[in-house]
């Protein structure tokens, strides 16, 4: 089995500097149909579906190696390997920030820097750590998941969305959210928000943006300042967005505070 089949890969462009879009929980490639295009102009943009989500081989879902995110890293670092030309950007919404960061701590050369929306590197209140839910609230989250996928999607998804005024974005996060296998999600969905990386921020080394929406249900601010703080070298963009996928709901806004960041740093 290909690597190119296996993550149904997409490659774009050949300038000698390459850019990752790795998805979220429930989504797919497709998702960075208003970003990705601009970038192909000006770099080697790379798309692919984690193993498990939109047109990925599922045959090749394994719940051993995909029990923590480190698997999914694992395949990342086959993918840079792969199809990365030159300096590779690692783009990463939601849960695949966490995994971007994982395959930098791993595999330091091949990546020039990260771009984190939406990260949380755990969503558990922790003492004085604010990630955005108590335990019983992700417990819950989790057991109507498993009992009703298809009512916790449709319930969830606008929710994560945001963007009241654009409700075919949240019909869209939904749709895409019951095309997935449900027993996969079940079980992505428990790596993603049991997981607790806080421990590894220090170790990524690589120039960070953290773009976070002043409102999202997902990944409150007090996280990306908390991010900011234990990342050696990040910084930290707020944009004016209500919602946990601004690269749908303000496309442009987001790609102003990544090209902003990419010409800061020379990329």
């Amino acid at each position: 089995m290909s690597i190119q089949r296996r993550n149904n890969v997409t490659v774009t462009g050949n300038a000698p500097a390459t850019i990752m879009f790795c998805h979220g929980f429930g989504c797919d490639q497709h998702m960075w149909r208003l970003m990705a295009p601009a970038y192909a102009q000006r770099y080697r943009t790379v798309l692919f579906d984690l193993v498990g989500s939109g047109s990925s081989d599922l045959g090749t879902y394994d719940y051993d190696k995909y029990a923590t995110l480190n698997g999914y890293a694992d395949d990342v670092i086959e993918l840079a390997r792969e199809f990365g030309s030159g300096k590779v950007i690692f783009v990463g919404h939601s849960v695949s920030a966490t995994i971007g960061m994982l395959a930098n701590i791993k595999a330091p050369e091949l990546f020039a820097a990260q771009v984190m929306i939406g990260p949380s590197p755990c969503y558990i209140n922790d003492g004085d750590y604010v990630g955005g839910f108590e335990r019983k609230d992700i417990d819950g989250l989790l057991e109507t998941l498993e009992s009703n996928y298809l009512g916790w999607s449709s319930t969830m998804a606008p929710a994560i969305m945001g963007a009241p005024e654009r409700p075919e974005l949240g019909i869209e996060l939904t749709n895409s959210f019951c095309r997935t296998d449900p027993e996969i999600a079940k079980h992505f969905a428990r790596v993603t928000f049991l997981s607790d990386h806080r421990a590894d921020l220090p170790e990524l080394k690589a120039p960070t943006l953290i773009l976070q929406c002043s409102e999202d249900l997902i990944a409150p601010l007090a996280v990306g300042q908390y991010m900011h703080r234990q990342l050696p070298d990040s910084t930290l963009t707020i944009i004016k967005n209500q919602g946990h996928c601004p690269h749908l709901s303000a496309p442009g806004a987001s790609s102003d505070a990544i090209d902003s960041f990419l010409m800061q740093r020379g990329l």
